[in-house]
């Protein structure tokens, strides 16, 4: 549990197991160290997984599932209780960040839980302070970008006055504390959502030249717009100071009904590979906006997971088959 140090690495994986086929739990750690995959995220607390992790080295994201909120949001108990049993139990796991619930939005069927969000998030802290660990392991919680009402250009990102009521307290509360604010960015939907403004040169890193100059700052990648979109509305709202870890960004390989300008889909092997290459580069430096780097960022996913919900594009963003092969060549290191 002790932070012994920071890893070089600043590229992760989200790993999930919506899926009836994949490897054991510590053939998956194997795969990781195996790979140069140093960070990982859990969307919440699973025995084996945690105990696979024991004395791997692999500092990890652990999440809060949803459905928990209410009833840690209600009881310091409760928050004690989850910490004591996902946590402390596991002394040789390296936590870096509790993740409080996961994309709680008024745009989404997990609006319901806006009320529980910060005093879960307060109960956590108090726990991981309780248990002398607040100096190692950070409490924040994970957005959409989706929150953002106005995010073109970068200097006017704003976010949307139905989630500003509820972000302001987050965020003051996340300055308090000093943890950065979670954010899964997926340039994949941006473009998808908008293929006539936006070219898949620009989604995809690739883009030749610079696409737009904003406050003078030039942008060649829709990845560096969204952050920079999110900093402004942070900015704008008393957090100023907080850095964004990037929980969650990908491209899936299959299942997308979009098509490029050529008529494509834009869900090719070829695209996924490279996005996550060139995802892992780029995230070495900072954003127009935000130069100091490097990104903290969380590739989404390990795996293909083929019992997620939702459309079909959301069963294809594995980086490994579950016969443990990559799906196209890349490099952690």
């Amino acid at each position: 549990m002790v932070m012994k140090g920071i890893t070089d690495a600043q590229i992760g994986v989200n790993y999930g197991i919506l899926d009836d086929n994949l490897p054991s739990k510590p053939d998956v750690i194997t795969l990781c160290k195996q790979s140069n995959i140093q960070r990982m995220r859990l969307f919440w607390p699973d025995a084996d997984t945690l105990n696979a992790l024991g004395g791997s080295n692999i500092e990890v994201i652990l999440g809060v599932d949803n459905k928990d909120l209410p009833g840690i949001a209600s009881s310091q108990d409760a928050a004690n209780s989850w910490v004591q049993n996902n946590v402390k139990n596991y002394p040789n796991v390296r936590f870096k960040y509790i993740a409080v619930g996961n994309e709680i939005s008024p745009f989404t069927d997990n609006a319901q839980y806006i009320p529980d969000l910060l005093p879960a998030m307060s109960n956590i802290y108090n726990a991981i302070s309780s248990a002398g660990l607040a100096n190692q392991i950070k409490v924040s919680t994970p957005i959409q970008t989706e929150l953002l009402g106005q995010s073109y250009p970068p200097s006017e990102g704003a976010f949307d006055p139905k989630a500003q009521g509820f972000m302001g307290p987050i965020i003051e509360f996340l300055v308090n504390i000093n943890s950065p604010l979670l954010a899964n960015v997926y340039p994949y939907f941006s473009y998808t959502d908008h293929p006539q403004d936006i070219s898949l040169e620009y989604a995809l890193f690739i883009s030749p030249s610079v696409v737009f100059t904003d406050d003078n700052l030039e942008y060649r990648n829709l990845f560096d717009a969204m952050l920079d979109a999110l900093y402004v509305a942070l900015e704008k709202s008393g957090g100023g100071s907080l850095q964004i870890v990037v929980t969650e960004s990908g491209w899936p390989s299959d299942g997308g009904t979009a098509t490029s300008s050529d008529g494509r889909p834009a869900t090719l092997i070829d695209n996924a590979s490279t996005y996550n290459n060139n995802l892992i580069q780029h995230v070495k430096g900072g954003t127009p906006r935000r130069p100091g780097g490097p990104i903290e960022t969380y590739i989404f996913a390990m795996f293909d997971e083929n019992q997620k919900p939702g459309p079909e594009v959301e069963k294809h963003w594995g980086l490994f088959s579950p016969d443990k092969q990559p799906k196209y060549p890349i490099n952690f290191n």
